[in-house]
């Protein structure tokens, strides 16, 4: 059986063009997920892995579909291959039913690990040069619409602190730093 596995990296990410190459090759069943590939913990992926016999195929588009690191690609498809299962990547022509298919998987995954630590280091120093031109103030504070209200209760006694960080379901911690914040501005 021909198992395709499907993945972007967000909900909002199109998966036409890999459901489109998937019908192409004849695939029997396709698990989606649209979350990043820096985990394995994606629900579909395990319930792919659950899914597939001896003798099935497994495809992807391209290895960075499948996994974003080294480890985490060579772990997957020694999984596949404990169970009879071949895996086979068409950007890189790539299938492990052969010996010379294996070593590319090896060399292929490393170059995906390498290109995801370039693109985060790319970010680091992006942000980095935008903090120094004042240009990047990080992620706004979320302050609950009712916040002010319910310190203000507190304050004057009507209420207990812990009554406070259960209503504007925030941690102590969270709370008395909002606290200390609000005093300033």
């Amino acid at each position: 059986m021909k198992i395709g596995y499907i993945r972007t990296s967000t909900a909002g990410q199109n998966t036409a063009r890999q459901e489109v190459l998937m019908q192409e090759l004849g695939v029997d069943q396709v698990f989606i997920d649209k979350m990043s590939g820096k985990s394995v913990e994606r629900p579909e992926l395990k319930k792919m892995m659950s899914f597939v016999r001896q003798g099935d195929t497994v495809i992807v588009e391209s290895i960075s579909r499948f996994a974003r690191n080294t480890r985490d690609l060579l772990e997957l498809v020694q999984q596949l291959t404990d169970k009879g299962v071949e895996f086979v990547s068409k950007k890189e022509s790539l299938d492990t039913s052969t010996p010379s298919g294996r070593f590319v998987l090896t060399i292929f995954g490393a170059v995906a690990e390498l290109e995801r630590e370039y693109i985060l280091q790319r970010q680091k120093e992006g942000i980095a040069i935008a903090k120094q031109q004042g240009k990047y103030k990080g992620r706004k504070a979320v302050v609950p619409p009712d916040f002010n209200t319910v310190v203000s209760s507190w304050k004057r006694g009507d209420i207990t602190a812990v009554s406070a960080m259960k209503q504007l379901q925030l941690s102590k911690s969270s709370f008395y730093r909002k606290v200390r914040e609000m005093r300033y501005e």
